[in-house]
């Protein structure tokens, strides 16, 4: 089975799972599957993803895994405890295929919330082992890319500072794998870690995530909409009292962001993710807001996250060097470039305490909602463009 281990997965589930166990365990949320491949249909798998899904139910935290968590400062005790006693429920992830592959997530925010990463990577790895067997056997194309790429950022006049992020989109786990110990090996100076806890684990490096769209889309249910980035924010900053300080800025545009990004959390967070738009364009209105309140952006960090290739990469760290520090999270570049297309799939929160919520990026393909008339009133509220 793909699945071995309930740590496959991004670390940002677990530290939006802690917040969710402190603060919301009554939520109920629903998770909507889309393929972004035009004319792919994903139903001749349907049989095989549903038996990894009960099997990944099946897995629990290991006494080691909790150990292992435990040592992570910002995550309590408490919180992993509750976490081995977790079973997760196969009922709770609904497919069907008529009329083409459907999947959806349904149930309890603090049960449902480990099953998005896990799905998208066993749908990747069993479609690929289906249309592109053995990949990394059949031919010397994607190491041969990985040395180039690692090449290229030891050849960088700039620090690059690189973190794995690419479990989601994954050609297989075990290439993964492959990557990553090749990074560790080749750029070690440039690696700063990984998104994935089992490999942070396994392989000793650093773990890194802080939040996901679905926390901020959430919070659309717990506050006055108008109102809903401030309360996250505030949310977040409270459970972790100065750790985990990066926001994630594109839920309704980096405009309308950076309005309710005043100056206390300015000054409390560490800095900012982009994951839509212009990244050049991001990072200038970042730098510029920080100045607006007096604030040194070189002592802030800009994480950068869009699809991102080592060529961009590159590019962005010669930009911003010596104006505003660093970060890229690397995802399919890494994991998944071969001599085909990867796919481009995504499991979203639509729905929040049988509410729907929503996210306008600054990317127009970004935008994903079950609900055009609440999409309509969000982007009223925060005087965005209806389209």
């Amino acid at each position: 089975m793909i699945l071995q281990s309930i740590l496959d997965t991004d670390l940002y589930k677990f530290t939006m799972q802690q917040v969710v166990w402190s603060h919301f365990p009554q939520a109920t949320v629903e998770y909507e599957f889309a393929c972004r491949n035009s004319d792919l249909d994903l139903s001749p798998y349907a049989d095989e993803i549903q038996a990894e899904i009960e099997h990944y139910c099946t897995l629990s935290l290991t006494r080691a895994e909790a150990d292992y968590l435990r040592t992570i400062r910002y995550i309590k005790h408490s919180y992993v405890e509750s976490l081995t006693q977790l079973r997760l429920n196969p009922a709770n992830v609904h497919i069907t295929t008529e009329g083409g592959f459907r999947l959806r997530v349904a149930g309890n925010w603090y049960q449902c919330i480990l099953f998005e990463v896990p799905i998208l990577a066993v749908v990747n790895e069993i479609y690929f082992r289906h249309n592109q067997p053995n990949a990394p056997h059949r031919n010397s194309i994607g190491i041969d890319r990985l040395r180039e790429k690692c090449q290229s950022v030891n050849c960088s006049e700039v620090p690059v500072n690189i973190i794995e992020f690419g479990t989601r989109r994954r050609y297989s786990r075990d290439w993964q794998q492959t990557v990553v110990r090749e990074l560790k090996e080749r750029i070690p100076a440039a690696l700063l870690g990984t998104s994935n806890v089992h490999l942070a684990r396994t392989l000793h490096l650093k773990p890194f995530g802080t939040m996901a769209h679905e926390f901020l889309q959430a919070c659309q249910t717990y506050a006055p909409l108008p109102e809903f980035q401030r309360y996250a924010l505030e949310s977040w900053m409270q459970a972790y009292r100065g750790d985990l300080g990066i926001a994630l800025s594109d839920v309704v545009g980096m405009d309308a962001f950076l309005r309710d990004f005043d100056l206390l959390f300015s000054k409390a967070y560490d800095g900012c993710r982009h994951d839509s738009g212009d990244p050049f364009v991001w990072g200038d209105k970042l730098i510029a807001h920080y100045e607006r309140f007096a604030i040194d952006p070189k002592s802030k960090t800009a994480v950068f996250s869009d699809a991102l290739t080592i060529p961009r990469c590159l590019e962005l760290a010669r930009y911003f060097h010596g104006r505003i520090r660093t970060q890229f999270g690397i995802g399919t570049h890494l994991t998944n470039d071969f001599d085909f297309p990867a796919l481009n799939i995504v499991l979203k929160m639509t729905r929040c305490n049988g509410r729907p919520v929503a996210k306008i990026s600054d990317s127009p393909g970004k935008v994903m909602s079950s609900d055009s008339t609440y999409l309509d009133y969000l982007r009223q509220s925060f005087q965005l463009p209806i389209v």
